[in-house]
């Protein structure tokens, strides 16, 4: 199964990217969108007092396992999907 990279992106520049050096194995790509946005859910309710004053500013720059860039998921899309649900 292939794995991802999920880096977190905080603010522009080199600096200001958390890189994933682990990854997670996921299937195809409809499930590496489903799973950032599920984890950037999670950050969200879990960090709202650490130093990241703004998350929906943030998001995932995703890579697969060759280091291609696969996609982008920004923070605000957690904001999109639940409105959505009601």
């Amino acid at each position: 199964m292939p794995r991802y990279f999920f880096s977190l992106r905080h603010r522009p520049g080199e600096n200001g990217l958390a890189v994933d050096h682990e990854g997670d194995e996921l299937a195809d790509e409809t499930l590496v969108r489903a799973h950032a946005l599920h984890v950037a859910r999670e950050t969200i309710a879990k960090d709202r007092m650490v130093t990241i004053r703004d998350w929906m500013v943030c998001s995932f720059e995703i890579t697969d396992e060759a280091g291609r860039h696969i996609m982008t998921v920004p923070f605000s899309e957690v904001v999109s999907d639940e409105d959505d649900e009601d």
